[in-house]
């Protein structure tokens, strides 16, 4: 829950940080929609990380993963272009820790083989999943 933490701090370095963390599991994009969208929705129907009453873990694993990804990049491009650059621009803070997560996998297959890769997906995906489940857990209903 690093990345969770260091995505609500203020400063710049801390921001980056937040970027690395969370690149090993894919999930950079979740300190934009966490602060910018969850935090501004939470517990109403716009907010695709707010759990709702009697909905399964399983189900809002599978509406929250995907609606978060969506709702961060609307967020990021009404961001840049309200200050005039383009979506696909380096200053898109979803796109930043993507090249930093193609980094780490590309040199992680690099140095380890293919075999590796079963490994990398399960931990994308059981980090992933351990910011969703806190999520579903504390605004469950």
């Amino acid at each position: 829950n690093t990345g969770h933490e260091l995505g609500h701090k203020k400063g710049k370095g801390e921001r980056w940080l937040a970027k690395f963390v969370l690149a090993p599991c894919a999930y950079g994009h979740f300190f934009i929609e966490h602060n910018k969208g969850h935090h501004r929705d939470v517990a109403t129907p716009e907010d695709p990380a707010s759990s709702r009453m009697g909905e399964s873990i399983w189900k809002f694993v599978l509406r929250e993963i995907p609606g978060a990804a969506r709702r961060a990049w609307k967020l990021e491009r009404e961001r840049l272009e309200s200050r005039g650059k383009s979506v696909w621009s380096l200053d898109n803070e979803i796109i930043q820790p993507a090249i930093i997560t193609a980094v780490a996998w590309g040199t992680t297959l690099a140095l380890f083989g293919i075999g590796i890769l079963p490994y990398i997906l399960g931990t994308a995906f059981w980090g992933a999943f351990q910011l969703t489940s806190a999520n579903y857990i504390e605004h469950y209903g």
